[in-house]
């Protein structure tokens, strides 16, 4: 086995020795820590935790079944409204600060019930270079991060999981639905609707990890820059796909895919910087 994968396993011993609830979204993220965890065979098993929230893709959860019965560990679930709350749906700036500490008080509420004294999530290196205020909320509630205490960057993370065999290896990031509208744009369940039914078609007509940003009626599509002449070619059968999805206007952003446009408008980060 590698350096890296030694150095997150002795990472996670002294957390899975308190008993491990890791908050597990089925990414590369999370499946090469709980991985790492599972190897450990602690005397108190590490947990994986599913948040099913409105703000992610419903194909998620059957995804990260698929993994655990993979890592042969179970998958708890745990159901969030974030809609219950007026802070999230308001869609401010700081946003995702409100929804990480809703989520990851439910998740210490889950350890406490279950005897555990440790909770994780998967954030790793590259997440401290863009614009992430749910990493204040994780610091508050003494979440532990053993991908970012090593300091390890995402494409270490991938390698890691390439080393130990896990499908998700090569698995696009897929942040919260959230992150396609505006912020200031009061967040709706319709809205949500139409940007996963959208990603749904991108992904299945062979662009996956595409982007559907939504501005009121208008569809913005974010597909890899050497992806925009294949995708152009599509614009017969885009088009009329999108409009019966309830978009009005379909537009195709020149720029490209890039990891969190919508915080551009924030000034916070230089053009072609990753985004969330």
């Amino acid at each position: 086995m590698s350096r890296e994968w030694d150095s997150l396993r002795e990472a996670l011993r002294p957390l899975c020795e308190k008993g491990l609830c890791l908050a597990f979204s089925g990414g590369v993220d999370s499946a090469v820590v709980l991985a790492a965890a599972v190897s450990l065979h602690p005397v108190k098993p590490v947990e994986a935790v599913l948040f099913a929230t409105q703000l992610h893709p419903a194909a998620e959860e059957s995804e990260a079944r698929k993994l655990c019965e993979e890592l042969h560990t179970p998958l708890t679930v745990l159901h969030i409204d974030e809609f219950a709350d007026p802070a999230i749906m308001q869609n401010p700036p700081d946003r995702c600060y409100h929804c990480k500490k809703r989520l990851f008080k439910t998740l210490w509420e889950r350890a406490r019930a279950i005897g555990y004294g440790a909770c994780a999530d998967g954030t790793n290196a590259d997440d401290r270079l863009t614009y992430r205020p749910g990493l204040r909320a994780l610091q508050e509630l003494s979440i532990e991060s053993p991908l970012l205490q090593c300091g390890f960057h995402k494409a270490q993370v991938r390698a890691l999981a390439a080393e130990q065999g896990l499908s998700v290896q090569k698995k696009p990031s897929t942040p919260c639905l959230a992150t396609r509208l505006p912020y200031g744009t009061p967040i709706t369940r319709e809205a949500l609707q139409k940007i996963e039914q959208g990603e749904t078609w991108l992904k299945e007509n062979g662009f996956p990890g595409g982007r559907v940003r939504l501005h009121g009626d208008v569809a913005r599509i974010e597909v890899p820059p050497e992806d925009l002449p294949r995708f152009f070619a599509l614009r017969d059968r885009v088009v009329p796909a999108f409009k019966q999805m309830g978009f009005w206007y379909v537009t195709l952003d020149l720029e490209g895919f890039r990891s969190g446009s919508m915080d551009e408008p924030l000034g916070l980060k230089a053009p072609g910087e990753n985004r969330r």
